[in-house]
């Protein structure tokens, strides 16, 4: 990271490093060792400092979707489309637990920087909390209309944050599952290291940068939203009308000054207006063609 030049491949018997696509990879701690998951159902673990492959991870029926090692350093997890979630023990690399409550591929699991709690994401619409000791299910948290594909914990412990493909954000309260805000945006989300700032992806290759408002404790767009009409809305160029409609509601609901006191709220609140106005003048035209 220092040079940011190429170090090295990492790959088994001089050729790739999984037989399918590589999905995750996480690294130790201690930064010893790598962990990668692929479309091949396999778990790598490979030699940090050698890039030499250690040994493999065979038990998902699956293509592995998601691999994460505890802050700890004691627990690997990893997660996929065979609807499960193992548990595998860092020091002996035995499976502690398997975990099968989601009704639908496992696309992404998290744990906590205390190294007590997972959190994981479905496509069946669900995030699951789990006591990453004992394998107990704690909760499920419901509210997104489509698959869940990304979650991140808030440093303190205290905020849970999804995305969906729906294309919401969910703010969520990890110790009441309480919802605490809905955003517009795509994955991944990830958390700064203060936990003041939500990074997020968005339509177009954008990424959104939200931060947290301190007199009302929510997050809002960093910046005024700007773009392409479609970027604005957080829509895709092709979509529907209805599409658009709900787009545009949502956005107004979310950044209109009765509701929003941030100093960017009046600015975006007339981006979203602005783009919405586009919208309906090409769909007018394209009507007259």
């Amino acid at each position: 990271m220092d040079t940011k030049k190429f170090h090295r491949t990492f790959s088994y018997l001089n050729a790739y490093s999984h037989n399918g696509f590589v999905n995750s990879i996480a690294y130790s701690p201690d930064g010893a060792i790598l962990a990668s998951g692929a479309a091949d159902k396999t778990i790598r673990i490979w030699g940090r400092y050698t890039g030499t492959i250690k040994r493999t991870l065979n038990g998902h029926s699956d293509a592995v979707l998601s691999v994460t090692i505890s802050p700890d350093g004691k627990i690997l997890a990893s997660s996929s489309a065979d609807q499960t979630i193992r548990l595998w023990d860092v020091k002996t690399w035995e499976q502690r637990y398997i975990l099968t409550e989601h009704l639908g591929a496992v696309n992404t699991v998290v744990i906590s920087l205390n190294s007590q709690t997972l959190i994981s994401g479905s496509t069946d619409t669900t995030i699951k909390v789990w006591n990453l000791q004992t394998g107990e299910l704690l909760s499920t948290l419901t509210g997104h209309s489509a698959a869940v594909l990304s979650v991140a914990i808030s440093p303190d412990g205290k905020t849970l944050v999804s995305a969906s493909r729906d294309g919401i954000i969910k703010l969520w309260n990890l110790h009441t599952g309480e919802l605490l805000q809905n955003l517009s945006g795509r994955n991944p989300v990830a958390f700064s290291p203060d936990g003041k700032t939500v990074v997020s992806g968005g339509n177009g290759g954008c990424i959104k940068i939200w931060r947290q408002m301190q007199s009302f404790d929510k997050f809002t767009l960093d910046s005024v939203l700007s773009g392409k009409w479609w970027e604005v809305l957080g829509v895709d160029q092709s979509d529907n009308a209805n599409v658009l409609k709900l787009a545009y509601i949502r956005l107004v609901r979310q950044y209109h000054p009765d509701v929003n006191s941030s100093a960017n709220a009046k600015a975006s609140m007339q981006a979203i207006n602005q783009a919405y106005k586009e919208f309906q003048e090409q769909l007018n035209a394209d009507k007259c063609q």
